[in-house]
Formats: C-alpha cells, sequence, structure tokens
C-alpha cells in the first residue's frame, strides 16, 4: 500500500506518516485490483467502507431496469467515494460503482471510528466533512450541466465549468465520448453530431478528449 498517496489526501490532512500507518490499522484497512468494467459496488449493497482510489479510476453510475445508464461522477486516484454510505450502513446503495480502468482501492472501515481516540476521530471526522462537502458542490454542478434542455446548453455548461476550474480555455476533460455522454444524460450519436456541428460554428476543437473553447458563449437551455 502506497502511504504516500494517502498521506497527501484530504482524509489525512493534518496526520503525519506514524498515525497514517496507525489509523490504517485501526480502520481495517485493506486494499484490492479492480480491472476495467469490473463492478465494485451494485445498487442494493449495504456498506461501512470508505473507499479511496491509489490507482485508475471508478465511475459512481445509475443504471436502471431499461438499460439506462447516467455517470453521476468519476473519481480518481487521490480521491474518495462511499463516504455517505459508509457512515450511514443501514441505508442501501442506490448507485453501482464501476471501474473505468484498471485501479486499486483501499477500503476503509468506519464501524471501526469506535476504536479511534477522541481527538483522533475528531480530526479524522472533521477531513471527512470536508470531503463529503466538496462531493456535495460537484453533484450541484452536475445539476447545472444537465438542466439546459438542448444538447448544446449541456456541452457548454460542462466545458464552462472545467474551463473555470483549470483557468484556461484549452483543457482535458476525464471522460471519452460515451462516460461524457452518460455523465450529461444524451445519446452518444446525439452528442458526437453535437461537437461537430460546434465545432463548424466556431465555438471549439476538440479531439478525444481535449477541448479549447473559441468562443465563449451561453445558450439558454
Amino acid at each position: 500500500m502506497d502511504i504516500t498517496v494517502l498521506h497527501n489526501s484530504i482524509l489525512f490532512k493534518g496526520f503525519d506518516d506514524t498515525e497514517i500507518s496507525k489509523l490504517l490499522k485501526a480502520l481495517n484497512a485493506a486494499e484490492k485490483k479492480y480491472n476495467k468494467g469490473e463492478m465494485i459496488f451494485s445498487s442494493g449493497e449495504i456498506t461501512d467502507k470508505l473507499c479511496f482510489v491509489t490507482a485508475g479510476s471508478v465511475t459512481v453510475e445509475s443504471n436502471d431496469m431499461w438499460g439506462n445508464r447516467t455517470i453521476l461522477n468519476l473519481v480518481g486516484k487521490g480521491q474518495f467515494f462511499a463516504e455517505s454510505y459508509a457512515l450511514l450502513p443501514d441505508v442501501p446503495m442506490l448507485v453501482d460503482v464501476c471501474a473505468a480502468e484498471d485501479c486499486s482501492i483501499v477500503f476503509l472501515s468506519m464501524k471501526s471510528l469506535t476504536n479511534l481516540n477522541d481527538n483522533t476521530r475528531a480530526r479524522l471526522l472533521a477531513n471527512l466533512l470536508t470531503i463529503t462537502t466538496r462531493k456535495n458542490l460537484h453533484l450541484s454542478s452536475r445539476s447545472f450541466h444537465t438542466a439546459p434542455r438542448q444538447v448544446r446548453g449541456r456541452i457548454m455548461a460542462y466545458l464552462n465549468t472545467v474551463s473555470v476550474q483549470k483557468h484556461s480555455r484549452e483543457f482535458d476533460i476525464p471522460f471519452d465520448r460515451q462516460q461524457l455522454a452518460d455523465y450529461l444524460n444524451v445519446e452518444r450519436s446525439v452528442l458526437s453530431n453535437e461537437l461537430s456541428k460546434m465545432q463548424r460554428d466556431g465555438l471549439i476543437r476538440c479531439r478525444k478528449n481535449h477541448f479549447e473553447i473559441i468562443t465563449v458563449t451561453y445558450l439558454p437551455g
């Protein structure tokens, strides 16, 4: 287990390597590797595990019985998932978590928080609050991205957010075309057609997951 990745994470902010090693033991840390496409959690499961990505990435998805897939989040190296369910172990998961690529996950038992002394537990929970707050902000952003009725409006809302976050009009996004379509809740063919139209209209340039915004234009949904 690469403790360096954990040391740089929000959860262990303020803890030194010795403290982190003790915490990993107290929280029954276990690392597991997954192949691309392999399911990590399925809807309906119950877990008390806070999950940390040490390599690769995973998608948090909503998959209904009719085969419709919506990507809610892409969680990459150094990020967490399932934190809310880990703290509410009686609540079944409403999402699936799937390996977007070959990845490694460290599972931390939140049930074992009672093994920690009051000071350590308070510091850890404060860091966990930061994680959940950031996750809530991300989910709020997604609602802005999918609010416009028109596909172009959704694409521009998403690209504008990434541009602001990266402080640049030229950037890479973490999604491939299918993942972006699932994230924006549109058909892949419709997304590809609209991206081609936007390039012809001089709004963007794009190749694979690399984008450049030529003209910042807001089109209401």
